[in-house]
């Protein structure tokens, strides 16, 4: 006997309710409502089925076929759709760009842009002065232009999709030339030589892991080479000994060969966005006046506006991109070119444009400003300590994220919280599940909240939150 089935019971499983005996237990009356028939019948077979295997498997008890709590554990999975699974996260772990919470938060101007495009239709491919049909790029091809310098610009919905189109429209059948240190792996396992082989191109690896020279890049140079491609380091760094190939010296070596040199920056930087934001980061100006021919890079790392991927540079090689077949493939929808253009019209204003992005506010954020935040939302947070809480001011280290400035942080501040009695993985967990959802990060059994992470709006929800949640964990 295992889990209170016994193997002399043939019968228990005629125990098991009819589905239409289970459609008419009162649990599932709300359930009946706001689904289909079809769906609820569906539901009430999955449940019966997994029963079925759970007894088989010794692991189910007999009691568990009683109808009402089969209906209640149907009516919970039905529950559950209704709940959306993108739900609003006050993002306090100090990492800007959080991959899992979506990156890049959008400005208001970039909100409101995604609304007026939901709202109804949209002039997305029409010419409303001439009647006629245009391009959906028009407009953020110019914006890309005139906010970057470059001669042209296109965007597509990622950055992987940016590589891998240049690579397809440029390379395919043909060699592409690059640093063997250089033959990254990027988020979710894709790696640059699969993204390659995709595309058609074929690998000439040149140099070794850690130093690759331009006589390298010279002798692997032929009749086949489709393109040299040169990847910025954006989510890792070598050091020690090590060598690269600088873009000038590099793009003075094609030039002369005629075989364009195209620039994965990743991250990558504006030459106007502040010092704190762009860091070390390389920036599109100054990598094309090196010489690249084109630039690729992340739209919502680099602007700190909506998933894209930007490729800048050659006009003449850009066509090329924006004709190949694949350039349908990866473009992008209505409501992120809303957004990007929107954030693009908000580096046109210079300083107080950018001021609009918070991704930019929250990276040149000064610690004694955050201080002040912070000893205002502490005062706010004094009735905690009846609960059994102990809540301090601390310094910080907030980092980018998203693959961007490995290893580099910023100084931030944030807010302690250490629990005298109860589990304070119990508590954070309570927290991510509420509604706005708060996401911490956990040090020496302490909740670290990162202010610089959080936005101006979301200080002043902060302590009440806390409270609220603080209480229904105490049981109070």
């Amino acid at each position: 006997m295992a889990g209170g089935r016994s193997s002399q019971d043939p019968e228990a499983l005629r125990r098991i309710p009819a589905v239409d005996a289970l459609l008419r237990e009162p649990a599932l009356a709300d359930t009946r409502r706001r689904f289909s028939h079809e769906t609820v019948v569906a539901l009430i077979r999955d449940e019966l089925d997994a029963l079925r295997r759970a007894w088989r498997a010794g692991a189910c008890a007999p009691e568990r076929f009683e109808a009402a709590p089969i209906a209640s554990r149907v009516a919970a999975r039905a529950a559950a759709w209704t709940t959306p699974t993108l739900r609003r996260v006050i993002n306090a772990t100090g990492v800007l760009l959080h991959t899992n919470l979506g990156r890049a938060p959008l400005p208001a101007d970039a909100q409101e842009a995604v609304a007026r495009a939901l709202a109804g239709y949209a002039s997305l491919e029409l010419d409303l002065s001439s009647g006629r049909r245009t391009s959906r790029l028009a407009a953020v091809r110019e914006l890309l232009s005139r906010v970057s310098g470059a001669e042209d610009g296109l965007a597509v919905n990622n950055n992987a999709a940016a590589v891998f189109l240049s690579l397809s429209a440029l390379a395919a059948g043909r060699e592409v030339v690059v640093s063997r240190g250089e033959l990254v792996e990027i988020g979710g396992s894709f790696r640059l030589p699969d993204i390659m082989a995709a595309s058609g191109a074929r690998l000439r690896e040149v140099g070794t892991t850690n130093r690759t020279r331009l006589e390298d890049y010279a002798a692997a140079l032929s009749g086949e080479t489709g393109l040299v491609l040169k990847v910025h380091p954006s989510n890792y760094r070598v050091t020690g000994y090590a060598e690269s190939v600088a873009t000038a010296e590099l793009a003075g070596l094609t030039r002369g060969r005629g075989v364009p040199l195209v620039e994965d920056i990743g991250s990558g930087a504006l030459a106007q966005q502040p010092p704190a934001y762009r860091r070390d980061e390389p920036t599109v100006q100054g990598t094309l006046r090196a010489g690249a021919d084109l630039v690729t890079c992340s739209g919502d790392k680099l602007l700190g506006g909506p998933q894209a991927g930007i490729v800048l540079g050659r006009a003449d090689l850009i066509q090329v991109l924006r004709a190949h077949p694949i350039a349908r493939i990866v473009r992008l929808d209505k409501v992120h070119l809303a957004a990007l253009e929107a954030v693009l019209r908000l580096y046109l204003q210079g300083d107080a444009g950018m001021e609009r992005v918070p991704l930019v506010r929250m990276a040149s954020r000064s610690c004694d400003g955050l201080r002040l935040v912070a000893g205002e939302i502490l005062e706010r947070l004094g009735p905690v300590a009846e609960l059994g809480v102990r809540a301090e001011v601390i310094e910080t280290e907030a980092t980018f994220g998203g693959g961007s400035l490995p290893g580099e942080t910023l100084p931030s501040i944030g807010i302690s919280i250490a629990l005298e009695t109860g589990s304070v993985d119990g508590f954070a967990r309570g927290l991510r599940e509420a509604d706005p959802a708060i996401v911490g990060r956990i040090e020496q059994d302490r909740l670290i909240l990162d202010l610089r992470t959080v936005t101006e709006e979301e200080w002043d929800q902060l302590p009440g939150l806390l409270i609220h949640r603080l209480r229904e964990f105490r049981g109070a």
